[in-house]
């Protein structure tokens, strides 16, 4: 009959290591653009906290048209991406 693994046969399961913690500290972003990083993640939140502010008008006056929806389209996807950039802004 064989023993159970130990728990360092288990490995990490659900819990992350250091590094992996300080892989998402020090992403893409930092890799890529080491002197910009930190601007662009501080800009991409900012922007992703301001943007829902376009949505008002193009949702007060309908999405009526396929030119409206695809504004509103952009601005969402823009959200999105803004928002992806500065997830990892701590201030």
């Amino acid at each position: 009959m064989a023993s159970p693994p130990s728990v360092s046969d288990q490995g990490s399961g659900g819990s992350t290591s250091s590094s992996d913690r300080r892989d998402d500290e020090h992403g893409v972003l930092e890799r890529v653009t080491p002197r910009f990083a930190a601007s662009i993640r501080a800009a991409g939140f900012w922007t992703a906290i301001a943007m829902p502010i376009l949505y008002l008008p193009l949702l007060a006056t309908g999405l009526s048209s396929s030119l409206e929806g695809g504004v509103f389209l952009a601005l969402l996807t823009g959200n999105l991406l803004a928002l992806y950039v500065g997830h990892a802004y701590h201030r």
